[in-house]
């Protein structure tokens, strides 16, 4: 007849909880319980693995070979178990937490990232950003859409910039054009913004399709970083190159900028639990983006 063994989750979380801390009573502390607790789970799972798992010296325990083992196998699961407690108390908590979406992973990464941490400090409210390319649907969560091609209907929105594209390459690049024509020049393609490029020839007369293009990248985080290497001119966002333009590791290849005619929009889902805080966030990121044109 086989027995059947309990699994003792409290105790795994102990033992995990002492590998990360290194000792049993910083192990409590972390847990808000107390030192004897700690002994008290830890001798349950020795009993129950019939060896000892702790080499004791004074206040400091090492794991012994077996106890090492046994930490290796739990650590990763207690960790996505304590992850899994966090989301949930997070979802119970929502008001402190919104989640934006945005379509764009180049405009976020660049734009929208490095200004969340003041929005957190200023507001109290953590940002989940994530991206994806797919249409909205009803039954998606999150709060708050970013898109320059999507929209929400009947949705609250918030223009945040309106698109200017520019032309810029490497100062090596540009020293090395010399007077060649402009279908002469070595372009680089993002894929996901052929429109980009088109519109940036159709502003200087020129034909698309007599464009001399010599590589191609799906977004535009890996095309910039062609530029940056040489391998040619990028029509790109200007918002995108701005500190590589500041920096002067890209160099714009004429003063003009291109109005694309596409405008960035921020959406409050209106199927949102938490209306008014992404109200908030959305006029504070227009704001912050006026103040310091991207």
């Amino acid at each position: 007849m086989t027995l059947r063994t309990e699994v003792p989750l409290t105790a795994f979380r102990v033992f995990v909880a002492i590998g990360r801390h290194g000792s049993f009573t910083r192990a409590a502390t972390a847990l808000g319980i107390t030192q004897s607790a700690v002994s008290r789970q830890v001798a349950r799972l020795e009993r129950l693995a019939g060896t000892p798992l702790f080499r004791r010296t004074g206040a400091a325990v090492a794991f012994t070979s077996e106890g090492r083992q046994l930490h290796d196998a739990l650590k990763d699961a207690i960790s996505t178990i304590e992850l899994t407690a966090q989301q949930l108390t997070q979802k119970r908590q929502a008001h402190d937490r919104l989640i934006v979406r945005t379509s764009m992973p180049s405009f976020a990464m660049k734009v929208v990232v490095p200004l969340l941490g003041e929005f957190s400090k200023r507001h109290g409210i953590q940002i989940d950003l994530v991206t994806s390319t797919a249409t909205p649907l009803a039954q998606d969560e999150f709060d708050i859409l970013i898109s320059r091609h999507m929209a929400l209907p009947d949705a609250p929105s918030w223009e945040l910039v309106r698109e200017r594209l520019v032309c810029v390459a490497s100062p090596a690049c540009i020293a090395a054009r010399g007077t060649a024509p402009q279908q002469q020049w070595p372009m680089i393609l993002c894929r996901l913004r052929p429109d980009a490029i088109a519109t940036w020839a159709m502003a200087r007369d020129i034909a698309a399709d007599m464009l001399h293009t010599v590589a191609s990248y799906d977004h535009y985080f890996l095309a910039v970083e062609a530029a940056i290497g040489g391998v040619g001119f990028l029509v790109i966002p200007e918002m995108l190159v701005r500190d590589a333009l500041h920096n002067g590791i890209l160099v714009r290849a004429d003063d003009t900028a291109i109005a694309s005619g596409a405008t960035y929009t921020a959406y409050v889902n209106p199927a949102s639990r938490h209306l008014q805080q992404g109200e908030r966030f959305c006029r504070w990121l227009k704001g912050m983006l006026r103040e310091s044109p991207p």
